[in-house]
């Protein structure tokens, strides 16, 4: 290659790898990758920028070895896959052997490809079809049984191969054979037997005018080249029978072409399977697969979404059964069902085929076994997490930031706590373990869906989730409920915090935050709202009961906080006149003079207050709940400062 059109070494210094992805870009012999070391060699480069280029020289030999390896063996199988269906549309038997000639010839590279058959009343055997061969005795040969290195191929039944034919005393020379090799000027020769059954009809050869090794896979692609031959050749006598035979014969022929197809439909559905399974990929994916290699729809169904004797059919006699006209493969593992795949609109289903659907099943049911497993270990991780923050055992802001992140949760983010529980009464005790269980499932499935955390505890569960933009307490508690009710088919009730942050730096929170959920939790099913969910901000001043940290200044805030703002803000005296009003009776005449102000006066700062509060304010609950929070507010203003 000109100096010219190589990669300097030079001027991609930041990269080793850049002049060999060129070369390879360029499918370059394996001798121009010699050439960038050399060349930064002679520019002087660093002994670190030429061992890295050494380093690049043999991982890209590495890669342009598989390369070229892969394009083989595609153009092998390509080949193969020709021939087969040559053989499937057989009409000339010679034409069928000249071409498995001319491709075994092509894809090992000989200079001469030819295939020898036995002649079963003369006892030798006889050269039935050449490619490349230039002398006329060497076409006309005949090899007795044990003569040469053909004869022997025939006599054994066993490959054999030479480097160089002449030099090679294994073979039985006889004047005859290597006249006619020599002739034609062989040296390296390959002998295959074609075998029908256990008895071997001929040989099939690869030969070069040059001494040459044949490596082993160049040895077994001519064996299946010689299985193809011999195919060929035993379906060209079977035809030629009787009119009868060819009938069956010509049916016989389409079954092969059915199955080979099928096969090889099972083969691709085989290899994309197993690519699924390695990237990744979900039932569904899978369902994909089969459906265009099937040419059909093909769907994974729940255990309770197909009908249950087909299903059940299927899972006793381990293969996929008929329904009309679908067909049901089961999707089981030991003795629990999880599932089925379904063929739709397929009454006609080749047993290849059948067992496709079948294999695919079996593969989906590993997919989510794996799943579950892998979730399940999710799922231990989680709720040691919340464990351990629930029982304070590990204060490490550090570690526990760093244990949070590895299950994607940002723990000083705002969070609630909720307190669920199932309210359903179990007949016995492993019913009611099976209850609790589902339970945790749903929710460690909520909580890793929603980036937090779940445990068990105290007969029910109890999960730690961010609070979402536009969310409180109340709504997420709510939306919980209704969530693990749909996913466990039973009434649950939740019980929420108030919002806390920060819990890397103040994991003891979180157990304080778990008892105020505990108790909006009982108190939701003390107040006959089971199936609900609720935080301590929806009892009003109960909520000061429920809450743990006994929230005043949250309670006086949410209910009056508005007026003590505006006082502040514009130096009025709402408050006062709330107090007054309400400690006359809520009678404008009286507070009036207590506050000794004009009866209008009060009513425009009661006007204002009714803006600022809401129209209902002088309802009886909510009248009591302001009266508590004036009380609490005046107290809270009254401490020594």
């Amino acid at each position: 290659m000109p100096r010219d059109h190589l990669p300097s070494a030079g001027r991609s210094a930041d990269s080793a790898e850049a002049p060999f992805l060129e070369l390879l870009a360029k499918g370059a012999s394996a001798d121009a990758y010699e050439q960038p070391v050399l060349l930064a060699r002679a520019e002087g480069l660093p002994a670190r920028r030429v061992a890295a280029l050494e380093q690049a020289k043999l991982l890209a030999l590495r890669v342009r070895t598989e390369i070229e390896g892969r394009r083989r063996r595609e153009a092998e199988l390509s080949a193969l896959f020709e021939t087969a269906h040559d053989l499937g549309g057989l009409r000339d038997l010679d034409a069928v052997l000249r071409a498995i000639v001319q491709r075994a010839r092509s894809l090992l590279g000989t200079d001469i490809a030819y295939l020898s058959l036995n002649d079963v009343a003369r006892g030798d055997t006889y050269m039935r079809v050449t490619e490349g061969s230039v002398a006329a005795r060497f076409q006309q040969l005949r090899l007795g049984m044990g003569e040469g290195l053909g004869g022997l191929v025939a006599q054994t039944a066993r490959p054999y191969v030479t480097d160089d034919y002449f030099k090679d005393e294994r073979f039985q020379h006889t004047r005859t054979i290597d006249a006619g090799v020599q002739d034609e000027g062989l040296v390296a020769i390959l002998g295959v037997p074609l075998m029908i059954g256990p008895q071997v009809i001929g040989v099939l050869f690869a030969a070069d005018r040059r001494e040459r090794v044949f490596e082993r896979e160049q040895i077994a692609l001519l064996g299946s080249f010689a299985a193809l031959a011999a195919a060929a050749i035993d379906t060209a006598n079977a035809l030629t029978e009787t009119r009868s035979a060819l009938d069956r014969l010509g049916r016989a022929n389409e079954i092969i072409r059915d199955r080979s197809a099928a096969i090889e439909r099972a083969s691709d559905v085989h290899d994309r399977l197993a690519e699924l399974v390695l990237r990744g990929g979900g039932v569904h994916d899978v369902a994909a697969a089969v459906s265009e290699v099937l040419d059909g729809a093909v769907e994974f169904t729940d255990p309770g979404g197909t009908p249950v004797m087909a299903v059940e059919a299927a899972r006793t006699g381990g293969h996929a059964v008929r329904h009309g006209d679908d067909w049901v493969a089961a999707v089981a593992a030991g003795g629990e069902l999880l599932g089925a795949l379904v063929l739709r609109g397929h009454p006609d289903l080749d047993p290849v085929d059948q067992r496709t659907l079948e294999r695919a099943a079996m593969v989906t049911s590993l997919l989510l076994l794996a799943r579950r497993s892998a979730s399940e270990a999710e799922q231990r991780v989680r709720g040691e997490l919340l464990d351990d923050l629930l029982d304070a055992r590990d204060r490490d802001p550090g570690l526990l930031r760093e244990r949070a992140a590895r299950l994607h949760a940002d723990l000083d983010g705002p969070h609630v706590v909720l307190a669920a529980r199932l309210d359903v009464v179990a007949t016995d005790a492993g019913q009611e373990a099976g209850t609790r269980g589902r339970l945790w499932s749903a929710a460690s499935h909520l909580a890793a869906t929603r980036h937090g955390l779940a445990a068990a505890r105290d007969g029910g569960t109890v999960l730690l989730l961010p609070l979402g933009p536009g969310d409180t307490a109340t709504t997420l508690a709510r939306r919980t409920a209704k969530e693990l009710g749909t996913a466990v088919q039973e009434t649950v009730t939740v019980g929420a915090s108030a919002p806390v942050d920060r819990l890397t730096a103040h994991p003891e929170a979180v157990a304080a935050a778990y008892t105020e959920g505990q108790r909006c939790l009982e108190a939701l099913r003390l107040l006959g709202r089971t199936g609900d969910g609720a935080a301590a901000e929806d009892f009003g001043f109960l909520g000061l009961l429920l809450a743990g940290d006994r929230d005043i200044s949250g309670f006086v805030g949410r209910t009056i906080g508005t007026v003590v703002a505006y006082d502040e803000r514009r130096g009025t005296d709402l408050l006062r006149t709330l107090d007054a009003y309400f400690a006359s009776g809520m009678s404008p005449a009286r507070t009036k003079d207590t506050l000794h102000v004009h009866v209008n006066t009060v009513a425009q700062r009661l006007e204002r207050v009714g803006r600022l509060l809401g129209n209902d304010w002088q309802s009886p609950a909510r009248a009591l709940e302001i009266q508590l929070a004036l009380r609490l507010h005046r107290l809270s203003s009254d401490r020594p400062r």
